[in-house]
C-alpha cells in the first residue's frame, strides 16, 4: 500500500515559497500573481501505517515548523514537480534512510515531489512561465497530482545488447550517416578507423564497444584537439613567430620525434626544466592522479616526508544544463583525482565564468537557460557538495565576459596530502583484482564526457539530459574518510576514480588487460543494459587494484567505513579490454587499438597578430572610483562566497574576507597542510590569474601575465618565490577547421610556454576544454593559470590595511617592448617583497588585478574601514590603468620608504587625490549593492532587537566518580564531516576521542551500529555530536539521521542513564545542537517528544548558507562546558550552516535567561547582542548562539568552537579559544 502525506512550512517560514513569489513578480514580471504555496510531498511503500505515522512527525515534518496534512486545501492554480526517473534524490533517499534507522528493518521506498500553489488572477501563460522557470527538463518533470497504485516500477529487463551487423560493409556516406544517427562525438574519419579495426578482427562491433570507444576517445577523455597535428603555422606578428622558434630549439633540444601539437606546447616546458633540474621534487608515476609534488611537513617537530596533490577540474557544459548537478559533480570530480592518489583533500577553490546574471530574463538566448538561474543554482549545488564532504572553500570568484553566455566556465581546484609512507604504486599483476567502491550505477551521466565534447545547439540541447550525473555527497565523505585510512591505503597498487566513461574508463585504464564482470556492477535500479552500466559516469565511485589475498580484508575495511565494495574484475596477461554481460562478451578490444585515440588530426593554423589595447581612462577620480565599484567584475562576491565553508577542517589561515568588517578578499587561498592526530604549522597555498578583456586583445598575453599574477598572489601573500608550481584551465571556442580559432590556443600556450620558461616553473597538470561554442556565439579564449606552494604559517600576510598613518607604496618590474615584465626585473621584485614582509617592514600587500591599483586600495581600505590619501604625482592613468607584477606595500612605522610612493593611510573614511575624495562608505554601498539581487548579504533580518543576558555562575555540582583522561564519544553519521577536528579538539584537550561510524548499508548493520554505540556509551564520560549535513540535511530540515537514531531504545536509555545516573556531559556544535535541540536534550536534559511549543532551530533567514567569522558573548558560565569562562567575554568563532536559526517563544526564552540556560549570543563589534545580519547571520531570536540543559551538562551551539588552532583566522582578529573542552576535561578531574 502507498501511503502519502503533504508537508507545508508554516506561512512565517515559508521562505522558500516567499522567494518564488518575489521572482516571478519582479524577474518574471507576473505582478498578478499574489501569493505561492509550495509543498513537500511524500509517497511511501513497504512501511507499517504505525512506522508511517511515526515518521510523519520525526522524518517527513517537525513540528515547530510545519504543517502536516493528508491531503492538501488547493486554493489556486496547481501543478507538482518530481525528478526524471533515474535522477537521484536526496530528498527521498535520506527519508527511506532515516526511517530504516528508527525501523531497523528493511528499507522502504520513498518518493517525492514538490506541489506548487499559485494564487492570483493569473492567465494561463502566466502559469506556463512559472512552470518554465520552476522545472528544468533536463533532470526533472511535471507530475501527476494522483497517488499511485505503486511505487515499485516495472523495468523492462534487457538480456543482450545489439551486435551492429553491415558495420564493416558501410561505405564512406553510410558512415558519415552512421555518426549523426547515434549521436556520436568522433567523426567520420575515426569510424573508418573503427571500421578498419573490427574489420582486422573479422566481425561487427556490438553497440557497446562503439559507445565505449567513443567515450575513450573523445576529446573530454583523451584531448583528442590537443592532439591534432598541427602541419604548418602562419604568423603576422614576430613575438608569436620568435616564441615559436623558441618552442621548436627546446623541442630539437630535448630529441622530440613526436609530432608537432598543441598538448606538446602545453608540456614541453615541464619537459625541458626536468631535464635541467628544475623540477626535482615532482612525484611522477604511470598512474592518472593529480599533480603530485614531495614536500617536507614538520608534524610535532619532526620532519617527514610527504606528497602534496593539487587539480583543477571542469564541468562546463553539464553545469550549462544542470546547473545544481553539474556544478555539484564538478567538485566531486576534481576531489576524486587527488583522492586516487590515496591523499586526503582539505581545501578547494571555485573560479566561473558567467554573463551578466542581472540582464532581464526575457534576454535569455533561446534554448538556454537564464544566465541569473545559472549561476545562483550553480552556487547552490557546488557549495552544497563541497560544504557536506567537509572542504574548505579559500576562494570564491566569478569571471563576467558576454562570451559565457555560449557555455558557462565551472572550475573546481582542490588542494591534497599525505604522508609519502602511505603511497604505494605498482603496476598490476594478471591475476590481481578491480574492486568498485563507493555509490550504485544509474542512467545519470550516460555520455556526458561525449557530451562535454561538442559544441551545442538549440537542438543538441533538447536531448542531453541523461548526460549529467547527479551527486551523492554524504557518500563522497565516506570514501575520503577509507583513503585517510593508512592500512586501506597500502593495500592500493593502483586506483582511479570514475569520471567521464564510466567503468570502461575508470577500470579500463588501470591494466593493459582487463576482464570486466558488468554484472557484478552493484545497480541503483533495475532495467540497465549493459552499453549503460560500461559507460554511466554514476558518481562517487572508485576503482582500486588490490592482490587477490587482500581483497577480504580491503571489503572489510570499507565495510567499516559503511561503504559498499565489490570485486568486478580481474587483471589478464593478454593486452585486451574485455567486458562480459549476462554470460557473453560484449566488448573484446585490443589495448593497443584503444590508446591509438582515433584516427590522426591534421591542421594548418593562422593566428592573429595581438591586438592589445591601452585602456582608456576619462571622467574624474570620484566617477571613476563609482564605475570601478559597480563594475560586475570589481564588485563584492561576498554573498556568493559565504555560502561555502571556509574553516572546515581546523586549517584556514586566511578567511576569505579579512580585516575587522570581513570585506577585504584575499588573493591566495592558504590552509594548514591537513594532519589528523598531530600538529604542523606548514601550510598551502594556491592562487589563480586570469583577465578575459586582455585575452581576448592577445591570447599570448593574456596567458603570460595569468601566470604572472597568478604567482604574484602567492608571493603578495607571504610566500617566498621557490618550488611553486602550476596547472591551466584552458577554454576555447570550437575550433573546427578553421585555422585562425586555432590561433586563439596556440598563441595562449605560446604565451604560457614562455612564460614557464622565463620563471623556471613549471605547469604539472591541466584540463583542456575545446567545446566553448553555442550556435555562432564563443566563450572568450581562456586560460587560467593556479599556482601553488607551500609556507610556513607565520609568514602569510594578510592584504586589508592594517593602521592609519602608514605609508603605502608600489613596487613594480620594469616592462619589456612588448608591455610585459623583464625577468629579471619581476624575480628581483619577488625577493623586495618578500624580504619586507618577512622582516615585518611591510605589513600589508597587494597585487593588482583587472581593476589595477585602484581596485587593490579601495579592497584593502574595506578591511578594517581605513580610509587613504594618494600622493598628489600618482595620475588617474597610472591608478584606473592595468599594473600587473605589481605590489601594493603598507609600510610599518618607521620603514624605510621604497619604490614609488603611492600614498598614506589615515582615519578620513574616504579615498582621496588632491581635493576631490569619495567615501569609503557610499563605495562600499555600491561595491555591495551591485550583485545583492543575485548574491544577497545585507539582507535586513526580520528579529527585533536583542539584550545582554549575564548570568553569573558561584558552584558547579561535581561529578561523582573522578576520570583523569574520560572518554567522548563521537558518532560520525552519513553526512557527519566535523569528526576529525572534533576528534583532534578533544585529544588536545586530554581526553580520549572514539570516532563511531554508523553503519547503515542494511538493518543488520544499524542493529550492530546501535549495539555498539550503546556499549561503548556505558565506558565514556561524554557524548559529543559533531557538525555536518545528516543525510544531506534532507528530508528538508537538519539532523534528522541524528534523532532518529538516538530515539532509539537502547541509545536513549543509554543516554539518560549518562545524564542522570553518572553525572555525564554532552555537546552538541552546529548539526549536533540540531540534533540535540530537535532531541529535547537542550533546553529539557532529556530525550523527549517535541511539540509546537519547543524551541527549534531552522533555515537562516537569509535562505542560504553561511561561512564567517562571528563575536559571541558569554550570557551565562553555569555550563561545566563554559566553567574557564567569565559572563561577558567575547569570543570569535567560525560558523558555517544554512540552519541556525534560533526560534522560541517569549515566554521560553524569559524562562531560560532566568535558569542561566542561554548560554551565548552573537554581538556586534561594541559587545552588544545583535539582530544586525552582519553579526547574527541566521536572524536568531534574542541573538542566543547556544544553549544549555537545566543544568548545563548539556550544552548545543552553533559556532564550530572545534575549529581552533595555532596560526589560524590571521585577518580576522580575534579570542578564539573558548576552552570548553579543556573545561569539560577539568570537570571530570576536580
Amino acid at each position: 500500500m502507498v501511503y502519502r502525506v503533504f508537508v507545508e512550512k508554516k506561512k512565517e517560514l515559508a521562505q522558500e515559497a516567499k522567494s518564488l513569489l518575489s521572482e516571478a513578480n519582479d524577474l518574471l514580471g507576473i505582478k498578478n500573481l499574489t501569493d505561492v504555496r509550495v509543498i513537500n510531498r511524500y509517497d511511501a511503500e513497504n512501511i507499517t501505517s504505525e512506522l508511517f505515522d511515526y515518521a510523519k512527525r520525526t522524518v517527513f515534518s517537525e513540528p515547530q515548523l510545519d504543517i502536516v496534512s493528508d491531503d492538501i486545501e488547493i486554493n489556486g492554480r496547481c501543478f507538482a514537480v518530481e525528478f526524471l526517473p533515474g535522477q537521484f534524490d536526496q530528498r527521498a533517499d535520506s527519508a527511506a534512510q532515516c526511517i530504516q534507522i528508527i525501523s531497523q528493518g528493511e528499507r522502504p521506498l520513498i518518493r517525492t515531489a514538490k506541489i506548487y500553489i499559485l494564487i492570483g488572477n493569473i492567465t494561463d501563460a502566466d502559469a506556463q512561465r512559472i512552470k518554465k522557470y520552476v522545472i528544468n527538463p533536463v533532470e526533472a518533470r511535471e507530475a501527476s497530482l494522483e497517488k499511485p497504485e505503486t511505487l515499485a516500477v516495472k523495468y523492462d529487463i534487457p538480456t543482450e545488447v545489439r551486435t551492429l551487423d553491415g558495420f564493416i560493409n558501410l561505405d564512406r556516406a553510410g558512415l558519415e550517416d552512421f555518426v549523426k544517427k547515434y549521436g556520436l562525438a568522433m567523426d567520420a574519419d575515426d569510424i573508418a578507423f573503427c571500421q578498419d579495426y573490427f574489420k582486422s578482427e573479422h566481425r561487427d562491433p556490438t553497440i557497446t564497444e562503439i559507445r565505449m570507444i567513443d567515450t575513450y576517445w573523445s576529446d573530454h577523455c583523451r584531448h583528442t584537439t590537443f592532439l591534432t597535428v598541427i602541419d604548418s603555422v602562419k604568423f603576422e606578428d614576430e613575438l608569436l613567430q620568435k616564441t615559436y622558434d623558441e618552442y621548436l630549439a627546446v623541442r630539437k633540444e630535448l630529441g622530440r620525434t613526436k609530432p608537432i601539437c598543441l598538448m606538446d606546447l602545453a608540456t614541453i616546458a615541464v619537459k625541458h626544466l626536468k631535464k635541467h633540474g628544475k623540477l626535482d621534487r615532482l612525484d611522477e608515476s604511470e598512474e592518472i592522479n593529480a599533480c603530485t609534488v614531495k614536500i617536507d611537513v614538520e608534524v610535532d617537530g619532526v620532519t617527514e616526508p610527504w606528497l602534496l596533490l593539487f587539480k583543477n577540474e571542469t564541468h562546463n557544459h553539464p553545469t550549462e544544463i544542470e546547473p545544481f548537478g553539474g556544478a555539484a559533480t564538478c567538485i566531486g570530480g576534481a576531489i576524486r583525482d587527488p583522492l586516487s592518489g590515496r591523499s586526503y583533500v582539505y581545501g578547494a577553490m571555485r573560479v566561473t565564468g558567467a554573463a551578466d546574471p542581472l540582464k532581464p530574463i526575457d534576454e535569455t538566448i533561446k534554448g538556454k537557460l537564464p544566465q541569473r538561474k545559472i549561476v545562483t543554482t550553480a552556487a547552490a549545488g557546488y557549495s552544497s557538495y563541497g560544504n557536506q564532504i567537509g572542504l574548505a572553500t579559500g576562494i570564491v570568484d566569478e569571471i563576467y565576459h558576454p562570451g559565457y553566455a555560449a557555455k558557462r566556465m565551472e572550475i573546481g581546484a582542490v588542494i591534497a596530502a599525505t604522508p609519502a609512507e602511505n603511497v604505494r604504486r605498482e603496476v598490476p599483476a594478471p591475476g590481481d583484482i578491480v574492486i568498485l567502491l563507493g555509490g550504485s550505477t544509474g542512467r545519470d551521466g550516460c555520455g556526458g564526457a561525449t557530451g562535454s565534447s561538442k559544441s551545442h545547439t538549440v537542438e543538441s540541447l533538447e536531448s542531453c539530459g541523461a548526460e549529467v550525473q547527479k551527486g551523492n555527497a554524504p557518500e563522497e565523505r565516506k570514501l575520503q574518510r577509507l583513503f585517510r585510512n593508512k592500512e586501506a591505503c597500502l593495500m592500493i597498487k593502483r586506483c582511479n576514480d570514475f569520471g567521464a566513461g564510466g567503468v570502461s574508463v575508470a577500470i579500463g585504464e588501470l591494466a593493459d588487460g582487463l576482464e570486466i564482470d558488468l554484472n557484478a556492477v552493484p545497480k541503483k535500479y533495475e532495467g540497465l543494459d549493459g552499453t549503460e552500466l560500461a559507460i554511466s559516469e554514476s558518481q562517487e565511485r572508485m576503482a582500486v587494484v588490490v592482490e587477490p589475498h587482500n581483497v577480504d580484508a580491503f571489503l572489510a575495511l570499507a565495510n567499516k567505513e559503511n561503504l559498499q565494495a565489490v570485486p568486478v574484475a580481474k587483471v589478464q596477461a593478454e593486452p585486451r579490454l574485455v567486458m562480459n554481460w549476462n554470460g557473453k562478451k560484449i566488448v573484446d578490444i585490443s589495448r593497443e587499438f584503444l590508446n591509438s585515440n582515433g584516427a590522426d588530426k591534421h591542421i594548418d593554423i593562422t593566428p592573429e597578430a595581438p591586438a592589445l589595447k591601452e585602456k582608456e581612462i576619462s571622467g574624474s577620480f570620484a566617477d571613476n572610483y563609482s564605475a570601478l565599484a559597480s563594475d560586475l567584475n570589481i564588485c563584492s562576491k561576498r554573498g556568493l562566497s559565504e555560502r561555502f565553508d571556509s574553516t572546515i577542517g581546523a586549517g584556514t589561515v586566511l578567511m576569505p574576507f579579512g580585516g575587522k568588517n570581513q570585506l577585504t578578499p584575499i588573493q591566495a587561498m592558504v590552509q594548514k597542510i591537513s594532519v589528523e592526530k598531530k600538529h604542523t604549522d606548514d601550510c598551502s597555498l594556491m592562487a589563480f590569474g586570469y583577465n578575459p578583456f586582455v585575452t581576448e586583445q592577445s591570447p599570448y598575453h593574456g596567458a603570460y601575465l595569468a601566470v604572472i599574477e597568478s604567482v604574484c598572489k602567492l608571493i603578495a601573500s607571504g610566500a617566498e618565490f621557490k618550488d611553486v608550481y602550476l596547472t591551466f584551465q584552458e577554454y576555447f571556442e570550437r575550433p573546427g577547421r578553421d585555422g585562425k580559432r586555432w590561433g586563439q590556443p596556440l598563441a595562449a600556450l605560446l604565451g604560457a610556454f614562455k612564460a614557464q620558461m622565463e620563471l623556471g616553473i613549471g605547469s604539472i597538470g591541466g584540463k583542456d576544454s575545446m567545446s566553448g561554442s553555442f550556435e555562432n556565439l564563443d566563450v572568450p579564449p581562456t586560460l587560467v593559470s593556479f599556482a601553488v606552494t607551500t609556507e610556513k604559517t607565520s609568514s602569510i600576510v594578510s592584504p586589508e590595511f592594517k593602521s592609519t598613518g602608514h605609508k603605502v607604496v608600489f613596487i613594480a618590474p620594469e616592462k619589456d617592448e612588448n608591455g610585459l615584465p623583464k625577468t629579471d626585473s619581476l624575480i628581483d621584485v619577488f625577493s623586495q617583497v618578500t624580504g619586507l614582509l618577512r622582516s615585518g617592514k611591510a605589513v600589508a600587500c597587494y597585487t593588482p588585478g583587472m581593476g589595477g591599483i585602484a581596485e587593490a586600495v579601495m579592497k584593502m581600505a574595506f578591511g578594517n574601514g581605513i580610509g587613504f590619501e594618494y600622493s598628489k604625482d600618482i595620475t588617474l592613468e597610472k591608478i584606473f590603468g592595468l599594473s600587473y607584477a605589481g605590489f601594493i606595500l603598507e609600510l610599518a612605522n618607521g620603514a624605510e620608504e621604497t619604490g614609488t610612493l603611492l600614498g598614506h593611510t589615515n582615519d578620513s573614511g574616504c579615498i582621496s587625490l588632491g581635493g576631490e575624495n569619495i567615501a569609503l562608505s557610499k563605495l562600499l554601498g555600491i561595491y555591495e549593492n551591485k550583485l545583492e539581487s543575485v548574491y544577497s548579504c545585507n539582507i535586513k533580518n526580520a528579529g527585533k532587537g536583542a539584550e545582554n543576558f549575564s548570568y553569573e555562575t558561584v558552584e558547579r555540582k561535581a561529578p561523582a566518580i573522578k576520570v583523569a583522561k574520560p572518554r567522548v564519544l563521537i558518532p560520525a553519521f552519513p553526512g557527519t564531516n566535523c569528526e576529525y577536528d572534533s576528534a583532534k579538539a578533544v585529544r588536545d584537550a586530554g581526553a580520549e576521542p572514539e570516532i563511531i561510524v554508523i553503519n547503515n548499508l542494511s538493518a543488520d548493520g544499524i542493529s550492530r551500529s546501535v549495539e555498539k554505540f550503546a556499549d561503548e556509551l556505558r565506558s565514556s564520560q561524554m557524548i559529543f555530536i559533531p557538525g555536518g549535513f545528516s543525510g544531506g540535511d534532507e528530508p528538508d530540515g537538519s539532523g534528522k539521521f541524528i534523532t532518529a537514531f538516538f530515539r532509539n531504545a537502547a541509545i536513549k536509555e543509554g543516554v539518560t542513564d549518562l545524564l542522570e545516573n553518572r553525572d555525564g556531559l554532552m555537546c552538541g556544535i552546529c548539526n549536533g545542537f540540531q540534533a540535540l535541540i530537535k532531541l529535547g536534550l537542550v533546553p529539557y536534559g532529556k530525550i523527549i517528544d517535541t511539540d509546537e511549543n519547543c524551541p527549534t532551530l531552522t533555515f537562516n533567514t537569509i535562505a542560504r548558507h553561511q561561512s564567517r567569522i562571528v563575536r559571541t558573548r558569554i550570557s551565562s558560565n553555569k555550563s561545566p562546558w563554559l566553567a574557564l569562562t567569565q559572563v561577558g567575554d567575547i569570543y570569535s568563532v567560525p560558523i558555517s550552516h544554512g540552519e541556525g536559526r534560533f526560534l522560541a517563544s517569549d515566554e521560553l526564552i524569559a524562562k531560560l535567561a532566568a535558569n542561566g540556560q542561554i548560554a551565548t549570543q552573537y554581538v556586534d563589534l561594541d559587545g552588544n547582542a545583535s539582530n544586525d545580519i552582519h553579526f547574527n547571520p541566521n536572524d536568531s531570536v534574542c541573538a542566543i548562539e547556544g544553549i544549555t540543559s537545566p543544568d548545563g551538562r548539556v550544552f548545543g551551539k552553533m559556532g564550530h568552537s572545534e575549529r581552533i588552532g595555532k596560526g589560524l583566522y590571521k585577518n580576522v582578529p580575534g579570542d578564539y579559544n573558548i576552552r570548553m573542552f579543556e573545561a569539560a576535561v577539568k570537570y571530570f578531574k576536580r
